[in-house]
């Protein structure tokens, strides 16, 4: 098992105290902790020194600590201060000990299946999977980034992460950490309202990220969004290359066909043809963007383009699977107007006997939230959708909206749809679901797969 960090490297790292040991991983929960990793006590909502001697007692090399907690061996302990900054000062030591070329992606929607879609692309280069380290599922946020950044291997050859935001002034610091060579924006859109006053200011905020840029830099922005030009703005200090329906790097073409899309694209100006292996216009534009971003990091787009046939799309984030006759589109791990717009239009490219809705609430939508809700009755690709079902009291808005025909049941909450899921589609139904996080809609994926009474046809976590 290879080394990560010894106990000299990180305490020189963060100036901590500690004994003799060597670390092959980095970890922040007990229950996914390997034997030899370096336990990090953050505290969020619990705080991680209650769970350092269980770390240890798992095999855990040492763990992070700001206090001694009792009965734990001093010189198993790394002690700082304080244990955020500490993680911080470790993750930019691990970036600066590597000679990696590194990717940093946000946006409004999309930013893990586009950082995914760039690791899936960028292991089919001479390089390899091992050559590529990238953040696990969607650790985008102040602990998320340092600990990506601290669990990079010194050999690493290319570095994707992904970096996200709730309030203003979260982006830039990350960015710093990260100091990637290429920066990409997949696109602004209404999220996170409450905390903005409008998408120009979100929009400012994922701009933000190009302050991080190495120098000669360069960053990849969405063309054709009214908000594009502040976009520009953001990146006066570095090369800007743009993706989208024209220029250079643009989508000429996206047809689905059997659960897959077929793509026609030009990057740099040289077309190029691959397969993504979901349906959706946003997933291939998305897919344009990461082969303008690896282009813009020194990566043939034609070799690159041959690895986004590997990548497959997370449970909750556009996956597609067979129930029994039913088949259920997956993407109820968040939801705002963007996204849902989006997943509304991938149902409408399915075949099926009917195209049913399965919504939960929008969330951090700001004070315009009922008439953003109700405002999505208007969708274009709402009019291939037979039937609407919804829980909470913001889609109940959306639902009244339609016309009565579209109209199926309404709960208060997901609890009570999920008791009805049986109800909910019927043989030969194509299913979309989706809702934000915090509606607990996914909880309805379960329910209809038991319900069907077959398992999911695979898993990807």
């Amino acid at each position: 098992m290879s080394v990560l960090w010894t106990a000299a490297d990180a305490a020189a790292a963060t100036g901590g105290v500690t004994g003799e040991w060597q670390a092959s991983g980095i970890s922040i929960d007990t229950r996914t902790l390997r034997p030899g990793d370096l336990f990090v006590a953050l505290t969020d909502v619990r705080d991680g020194h209650d769970f350092v001697a269980a770390a240890l007692e798992k095999g855990a090399a040492a763990a992070l600590v700001s206090r001694v907690p009792e009965g734990c061996d001093p010189g198993r302990l790394l002690l700082v201060p304080e244990v955020l900054p500490a993680l911080e000062a470790l993750g930019r030591a691990g970036r600066a000990r590597t000679g990696a070329r590194v990717l940093a992606i946000t946006g409004s929607v999309g930013k893990t299946s586009t950082k995914d879609m760039a690791v899936a692309a960028l292991q089919e280069l001479p390089t390899g999977p091992a050559g590529v380290h990238a953040a696990e599922a969607s650790l985008n946020n102040h602990w998320g980034v340092p600990l990506t950044l601290a669990r990079m291997p010194r050999d690493t050859s290319y570095a994707v992460l992904e970096i996200g935001m709730n309030h203003p002034g979260e982006i830039e610091p990350l960015a710093r950490m990260a100091r990637p060579h290429v920066a990409l924006i997949t696109t602004v859109a209404a999220a996170h309202l409450e905390a903005f006053a409008s998408i120009d200011e979100i929009a400012v905020e994922k701009a933000a990220i190009f302050r991080g840029l190495e120098p000669a830099g360069i960053a990849v922005l969405p063309e054709g969004l009214a908000v594009t030009p502040i976009l520009r703005e953001g990146a006066a200090n570095a090369e800007v290359r743009s993706f989208g329906h024209r220029g250079d790097n643009r989508l000429i073409a996206a047809e689905a066909r059997a659960g897959q899309t077929e793509v026609q694209a030009q990057i740099g100006g040289r077309p190029i043809t691959f397969s993504l292996a979901s349906v959706g216009e946003h997933f291939a534009l998305n897919a344009v963007g990461v082969l303008a971003a690896l282009d813009a990091l020194g990566v043939d787009p034609l070799q690159a383009a041959a690895g986004l046939a590997n990548w497959r799309p997370y449970a909750g984030r556009g996956a597609i699977e067979g129930l029994a006759g039913v088949t259920l589109l997956d993407d109820s791990y968040n939801s705002n107007p963007a996204s849902l717009s989006a997943g509304l239009a991938m149902l409408a490219r399915l075949p099926g006997a009917r195209r049913i809705a399965i919504l939960g609430d929008m969330l951090e939508l700001g004070p315009d939230e009922i008439a953003m809700h109700a405002a999505m009755a208007g969708d274009p690709a709402m009019a291939s959708v037979d039937l609407v079902h919804a829980c909470g009291p913001r889609m109940r808005a959306l639902l009244d909206a339609l016309p009565p025909a579209k109209r199926g049941i309404w709960a208060e909450d997901a609890a009570e749809l999920r008791a009805r899921a049986g109800d909910l589609a019927r043989t030969g139904d194509i299913v979309l679901i989706k809702g934000s996080k915090s509606s607990r809609v996914a909880s309805v994926v379960d329910a209809l797969r038991q319900a069907r009474q077959s398992p999911p046809s695979h898993e990807q976590g």
